[in-house]
């Protein structure tokens, strides 16, 4: 998986999802977008404001179940910073645990 960031200037949070034709059918390509959008889903709430990112599957990432993928994808997001610091961590059953909280 490939993360690409960019401060927003208007401060509001975007998402985008690129998955190219060289990456298989429109079949396989739709399961990666909805897979990405499945983690992302589960991390927008966590996530720091005004910041574009620009997610990209590799191959090995097309074929992975959306567990793996919502793994990665939190693992990058918290290596780079861009996860608040009361995110309590990776929780595929309870995403949301925390956020009654905020």
């Amino acid at each position: 998986m490939r993360l690409l960031f960019m401060k927003a200037e208007d401060g509001r949070t975007r998402i985008g999802m690129a998955v190219g034709k060289r990456q298989g059918k429109s079949h396989d390509r739709n399961r990666g977008r909805r897979v990405l959008k499945e983690g992302f889903r589960r991390l927008l709430p966590w996530m720091r404001q005004g910041v574009w990112c620009v997610a990209a599957l590799s191959g090995a990432g097309m074929r992975a179940d959306s567990k793996a993928v919502y793994e990665e994808l939190a693992r990058l997001l918290e290596g780079g910073g861009f996860l608040e610091p009361e995110w309590p961590g990776a929780n595929w059953d309870e995403p949301s645990e925390g956020l009654q909280e905020r």
